[in-house]
């Protein structure tokens, strides 16, 4: 395994660890609001400063882009951190959550780690290499029509100016495809597709931190990710279609016909 991957590994399941120990406490936690049905709490915090004192000490010289204390200059190298996403779910005690470290190289996706600490599930990737859940080796499903097919996506809540969109995309969905689920973590939701359990994904409005790992989770088991338009950087943008590559094809002109209704910009 690649010595990227194994410091992220280290570093989230550090992070996990803090976060099982305040997860039947959650009632002595000090809480603050960032914005919009946006929370953090001192968990939060805590994970993410043992996941960079642990980047820090393999590589001292990388850039750090972590959701809650923001950017660190550094190399060409910038690890991207979440380190509780799902803080919402966390703190009403529903069990969706995760631990996301990513890893980019001049723009490029190199290494990933998404960690699950109540299942204790693990997923990893590294560029080239494949992805996968606890040392073993995932693929994307082989579902090839939106028939029977289970999709995930998240709500715009930050941005609802965005809401029509995602609702007109919702519409053409549901109707067609076998299910849709929100279950409140996008890099869960990423690791999910990854993994299977999931066909589709897409979101409007994610942030690095939410859907680096993720991403490269798909990609390296086979899937496709693109921007809703098929045409934007998805990264800066922020909205994001992952699916399987048949599945790919089948909803990319669904979110390309409402991606005019999305607000510029999005965050």
């Amino acid at each position: 395994m690649q010595p990227t991957v194994n410091i992220a590994i280290k570093a989230a399941r550090r992070a996990g660890n803090i976060i099982l120990r305040h997860a039947d406490r959650i009632d002595m936690l000090n809480i603050e609001t960032k914005g919009r049905s946006d929370l953090v709490s001192e968990v939060d915090h805590m994970a993410e400063q043992a996941i960079i004192e642990v980047i820090r000490q393999a590589y001292p010289d990388h850039a750090i882009l972590a959701e809650e204390s923001g950017e660190q200059e550094g190399s060409s190298y910038q690890w991207i951190i979440d380190p509780l996403d799902g803080t919402t779910n966390f703190l009403h005690g529903y069990p969706q959550y995760a631990v996301s470290i990513g890893l980019r190289h001049l723009g490029k996706l190199e290494a990933a780690v998404v960690f699950d600490p109540l299942r204790d599930e693990l997923f990893s990737a590294y560029r080239g290499e494949g992805a996968q859940l606890n040392d073993r080796r995932i693929r994307v499903s082989k579902q090839k029509t939106l028939e029977g097919a289970l999709l995930g996506t998240g709500f715009p809540f930050k941005n609802p100016e965005n809401l029509d969109a995602w609702i007109a995309m919702f519409r053409e969905l549901i109707t067609q495809s076998g299910g849709i689920r929100r279950a409140g973590s996008a890099a869960l939701d990423l690791a999910h597709v990854a993994c299977g359990r999931l066909d589709g994904f897409w979101e409007i409005g994610l942030m690095p931190w939410d859907m680096a790992a993720g991403c490269l989770l798909v990609q390296e088991a086979g899937g496709i990710i693109t921007d809703l338009d098929d045409r934007s950087d998805y990264m800066k943008t922020g909205n994001i279609l992952a699916a399987t590559p048949y599945l790919h094809e089948l909803i990319k002109p669904i979110t390309k016909a409402h991606h005019s209704l999305i607000a510029q910009p999005v965050k």
